[in-house]
């Protein structure tokens, strides 16, 4: 019965069809996803808006055609980037949900990206502030050293497969020419030529082989360049011509581009494999570290939102407002009402002063086995944002003076960032501040 349904549902979309953008409205797959509207055409098929029948969640349904990919010799291709998308699990990649099959067609049920491309926000705004382009490259590197971390090499990283979600984060996605290690040749290298012309790296047009992780970080290049710039830094008609300029390496930066931005990409675009920056060295860049991050502003918007307006200058508080703030000792958490989600925000009043507390925040992370990254914040009061080495986001630390003579102290932690933050405060941080408070005769209630 079930097959019989999924037969009347091809038939139904066949004849329902009959332009690129007609919407098959009311088209249910397998009793459980409903297709709402056509977002784009492949070589293989169309990847359409679909909505849950039972839970209303937005997925996006990619359409995949048997013949064709038989036909085509790809089999090989569809069944790796199943299985490639289904170990992928990161906040930065879309999500494979579940694969449907029928006689004529393969379903991908993956996380649907409201945001559109990447490409589009480009498109619109001309080019990106170096401050934008750094938040998007900062998790299209995250997401790239995750899939390297698996042995996956994405082999066609291009702005048209960089899609935002609801929020405006990165997603990266379309895995269809990924190779892994398994592919990897007796001489270490992959040898299959595939990508997109304009970013495909030079040393797969030497045809010689090649080192599937660098290859990919010449594509981060070009989307970087592409993001901060607004065009391409390959690009000619004539592909001959284009490859030629990919292969010496010819570009221009434009004028408006900063020194260090400019540093980074030439380490990016670098047409020597071998002396190319890696993945840790783009942890360490500057460029890649400094400016404001827009995970911050995030946080901090949420912050604000949750305990209202911070005043910028210190103003005095009268005895109820000490008697309340010192009612459960040093923790004032309690007095602040956090939103529903899944941050967590705990805060302490210290009378140690703001260069001592962030002084101590970096002696502690300098200690930490796993090697925490405190980079300093000037917004908001002080404060610094902790990452881990992979460059996730781990928490924020930000001071709020209250007085003359005490700052709040306030550590907001993330569920992205797993134990490591809520542990830094909770083990390393937060004791400290006691034991500081108590040596300063900080008025704590008995």
């Amino acid at each position: 019965m079930r097959e019989a349904q999924n037969d009347a549902v091809e038939t139904e979309l066949a004849t329902t069809i009959t332009n690129e953008d007609e919407v098959p409205s009311g088209v249910v797959l397998f009793g459980k996803y409903e297709l709402r509207s056509l977002l784009g055409v492949g070589a293989f098929g169309k990847v359409y808006h679909a909505t849950s029948v039972d839970t209303r969640q937005s997925v996006a349904v990619k359409a995949v055609s048997k013949s064709k990919v038989l036909n085509g010799g790809f089999a090989a291709n569809v069944e790796r980037e199943i299985s490639i998308m289904r170990c992928l699990h990161h906040s930065n990649i879309i999500n494979l949900y579940e694969v449907l099959a029928t006689k004529t067609k393969i379903y991908f049920v993956m996380e649907f990206a409201a945001g559109g491309e990447l490409f589009d926000e480009v498109s619109s705004k001309g080019r990106l502030p170096e401050d934008a382009a750094r938040f998007y490259f900062r998790q299209l590197i995250s997401a790239i050293k995750h899939c390297h971390s698996l042995g996956v090499f994405h082999r066609d990283l291009k702005l048209d497969n960089l899609l935002l979600d609801e929020n405006g984060n990165l997603k990266v996605s379309d895995f269809g020419l990924s190779a892994v290690t398994g592919q990897i040749r007796p001489d270490g290298l992959l040898h299959t030529i595939c990508g997109t012309p304009s970013y495909v790296a030079p040393e797969i047009l030497a045809k010689k082989g090649y080192d599937g992780a660098k290859a990919d970080l010449w594509s981060c290049g070009v989307v970087l360049f592409a993001l901060t710039a607004g065009y391409l830094p390959f690009n000619d008609y004539n592909v001959s011509v284009l490859y030629r300029k990919i292969y010496r390496g010819q570009f221009r930066f434009p004028g408006w581009m900063s020194h260090d931005l400019r540093f980074l990409l030439s380490r990016l675009l670098d047409t020597n494999p071998e002396t190319r920056i890696t993945v840790d060295e783009i942890y360490q860049d500057t460029w890649f570290n400094s400016g404001e991050c827009w995970s911050d502003r995030v946080l901090v918007k949420e912050i604000d939102k949750v305990c209202g307006e911070r005043p910028t200058e210190c103003e005095s508080l009268n005895a109820f407002d000490f008697i309340s703030f010192f009612s459960t000792g040093l923790d004032i958490s309690g007095l602040f009402e956090d939103s529903n989600g899944s941050d967590s925000v705990e805060r302490v009043i210290s009378a140690v002063t703001p260069e001592r507390i962030m002084t101590m925040v970096e002696a502690v992370a300098a200690a930490e086995e796993e090697g925490t990254v405190v980079v300093r914040r000037e917004e908001s009061g002080g404060g610094a944002k902790l990452e881990g080495q992979d460059g996730n986001l781990l928490g924020l630390v930000v001071l709020y003076r209250l007085t003359d003579e005490l700052v709040v102290v306030e550590m907001k932690t993330s569920e992205k960032g797993g134990e490591s933050g809520s542990q830094f405060w909770k083990d390393k941080l937060r004791p400290l501040l006691y034991q500081l408070a108590s040596q300063q005769e900080l008025p704590v209630s008995q």
